[in-house]
């Protein structure tokens, strides 16, 4: 697929910036960054902070689109790009030279320490939806279903199992329900063409997903039972590199009450495994540029809420270990350029994270 390239334009200084003074502190950069296709949170947040480097006189960003996470993290880390966009568990995969890395092997480890992280934030969580004339309202009653699980291959048919697995108290793959896999382009026939009983599928808050299902009807969003969530099994799972929990309430879900959507909770709260994201950068990128990177990021965070209706709920403005998936078998730490921005800020950002 031809990659979609977009540049910023330099746009005047804001009057009274609060960062005019960091980006006249040195001569604005010109960086490359790398992302997904248009329609989620990675996305909006590189087009997001290019907007507002420019903007702010700090940088600009040529952004290319629609890129594959895999690639474009190799690409930072031999210093090909300059940032992207990635889930956390790649920094994990490349470090140990697994799965879509087990090519580069032991040379993985120095890749990964090439690499820095400047922001936390999520894709939304590992949902089971299911159409109301289903009949599903619980995981137990996916045994002998049809569920759309992913991709065939890769992180998210992974993890898509494995919540199934915890979620339902054991039901695998194969055995206990069938199956079913179609590359991402093909997922929103599934949803509304009966070929599927559920899809296990990240969705935000709110979802395009579910929006797309309900054309066929109302919907189901079915969280994790709340005794599985609390059991050592599922803390375990969501503690280990690449996972981390999230939970919603019902209120903030981003649906109306008239719209057709159905949350299955015992207390009207969404809980299901997330997928934690960061904007990674070159280790070696100069401190001023990250901190004043990271600074324009985060004094428009307001405004990069307002840009998408699942905004609020995506953790863009949270570094808590547990939520964010930091620390633990997880070595990614951020730059220091971004410590120093966040924390000016009023954040604190976990000690385990920093780069010694």
């Amino acid at each position: 697929m031809t990659s979609m390239i977009r540049k910023t334009a330099l746009a005047a200084l804001s009057a009274g910036s609060v960062l005019l003074a960091a980006g006249a502190a040195f001569a604005q950069a010109n960086l490359t960054g790398e992302t997904s296709s248009p329609g989620n949170s990675p996305h909006l947040m590189m087009i997001h902070l290019a907007d507002v480097a420019a903007r702010d006189g700090v940088a600009n960003i040529q952004v290319q689109e629609g890129q594959t996470a895999t690639n474009s993290i190799v690409n930072v880390a031999e210093g090909k790009s300059d940032m992207v966009t990635a889930p956390t568990v790649l920094h994990f995969l490349l470090e140990a030279g697994r799965g879509p890395f087990s090519a580069i092997g032991e040379d993985g480890a120095a890749l990964a320490a090439n690499v820095r992280a400047i922001a936390p934030y999520n894709a939304g969580a590992y949902g089971l939806i299911t159409p109301v004339a289903s009949g599903i309202t619980s995981y137990e009653q996916l045994a002998g279903k049809t569920v759309w699980n992913g991709p065939p291959r890769g992180a998210a048919l992974t993890v898509g199992r494995q919540t199934i697995l915890f979620g339902s108290g054991g039901y695998k793959d194969g055995e206990d329900y069938k199956g079913y896999q179609t590359n991402w382009g093909e997922l929103p026939s599934v949803l509304v063409d009966g070929s599927a009983d559920a899809v296990m599928v990240p969705i935000t808050s709110p979802s395009d997903r579910v929006v797309t299902m309900l054309s066929t009807g109302d919907v189901n969003i079915i969280s994790i039972p709340k005794d599985i969530w609390e059991g050592e099994a599922m803390q375990k799972f969501l503690s280990a590199p690449g996972n981390a929990p999230v939970e919603v309430a019902e209120a903030d879900l981003g649906y109306g009450a008239d719209q057709g959507v159905h949350l299955i909770s015992e207390d009207g709260v969404f809980r299901s495994p997330g997928v934690p994201f960061a904007t990674m950068v070159r280790a070696d990128l100069d401190f001023e540029t990250v901190k004043a990177l990271t600074a324009t990021y985060i004094a428009s965070l307001d405004e990069l809420k307002a840009r998408a209706p699942y905004g609020k709920t995506v953790n863009f403005d949270v570094l808590d270990q547990k939520s964010t998936g930091f620390c633990g078998g997880l070595s990614l730490k951020y730059h220091p350029g971004a410590v120093a921005a966040w924390e000016e800020a009023g954040y604190d950002v976990p000690d385990c994270a920093e780069a010694e």
